[in-house]
């Protein structure tokens, strides 16, 4: 039988390293090695690996890394933001990158829908309310705001941000969004939305907006002062891209002087905040740990995509997650 090809990746378990119960779905293809192992005997392993499984961002790649792997044909990275990769010093190795985009698109989409209606209806808020020892009524007037029927902003409707609309077509909401490219007639159609061309336009008639971007040069603090000034008092922004997209000392001015109602994030930067950051203990905020696509079904998913696109590159197969050279 033919010698599987080795795979390297990062650490196994932990709170960032490969889960072990996903290792069978890597073994069937490869051997498995971690950095630990790796660096111990560089001497014997250095020349058999032929990819890098690349999981949530570990282990980073840079030039010494590069320059130790001499036979390295492939970095097959989890999820579908290329952002943390240098993608111009990695092809200049003749290294192929790959990542998984969709794969968790479902996942993703019902966590921006969690947000909206988590922070709409008060939940965490009622949540403390209901467990405080110090609660001895509840107050029947304290109201939140409704999703049926109020008007969604989706900035960036790629595959994610389209699979928020089909969600909130379920609630009746008016849909509109801003995206670097319109969609055809009858994806709009299928789902109710409208095309703004000019964000503004979105931020100032939107009840919540939603961003879900790529991050690259152009989305870089995309959304800044003048975009937070242009929503309306009553509205609340969620994010599910990545933080950097946002101005964050922006967001925390326009939280505390009520420029905007509330914000829900499940992306920061960093991650996580230091502890004595000003956006955890904004009362008018939710923040969740980047969880979009942490589901079982969605992780065993993506690691059976990262592993496939790495195997079928070294046998020359066609691939559907390339990353296309800078």
């Amino acid at each position: 039988m033919e010698e599987l090809p080795y795979a390297l990746m990062s650490y196994s378990g932990g709170s960032r390293g490969f889960p072990k119960m996903y290792e069978p779905i890597v073994k069937k293809h490869f051997q498995l090695l971690y950095m630990e192992e790796f660096s111990k005997n560089k001497n014997v392993y250095a020349t058999k690996i032929q990819a890098l499984l690349v999981w949530w961002h570990l282990p980073a790649v840079d030039k010494e890394l590069l320059e130790s792997l001499p036979n390295l044909k492939v970095i097959s990275s989890s999820g579908a933001g290329v952002d943390h990769l240098d993608l111009k010093l990695i092809t200049s190795y003749g290294i192929v990158v790959t990542n998984t985009p969709s794969v968790g698109d479902d996942s993703t989409a019902d966590m921006g829908m969690a947000l909206m209606l988590a922070s709409a209806r008060n939940v965490l808020e009622g949540n403390r309310m209901a467990c405080s020892e110090e609660t001895k009524e509840f107050d029947f007037n304290w109201v939140g705001d409704d999703i049926t029927e109020a008007t969604l902003g989706i900035i960036g409707m790629g595959s994610i941000g389209y699979c928020i609309a089909q969600r909130a077509k379920a609630f009746r909401m008016r849909i509109l969004y801003h995206n670097r490219n319109r969609r055809s007639q009858e994806d709009e159609m299928a789902v109710g939305a409208e095309y703004c061309s000019n964000m503004a336009d979105l931020l100032k008639q939107s009840d919540f907006v939603m961003v879900v971007v790529k991050l690259n040069p152009d989305t870089h603090n995309l959304i800044g002062r003048d975009q937070l000034q242009q929503m309306k008092p009553t509205s609340t922004f969620i994010n599910i891209s990545r933080g950097q997209v946002v101005d964050q000392d922006a967001l925390v001015d326009a939280l505390n002087n009520r420029i905007i109602k509330a914000a829900a994030l499940d992306v920061t930067y960093p991650e996580p905040l230091p502890r004595n950051h000003p956006l955890l203990t904004a009362k008018n905020i939710i923040v969740t740990p980047h969880i979009g696509n942490a589901t079982d079904s969605t992780r065993r998913r993506v690691a059976g995509k990262v592993v496939q696109n790495a195997s079928d590159v070294l046998k020359g197969l066609p691939v559907t997650g390339l990353v296309a050279a800078p």
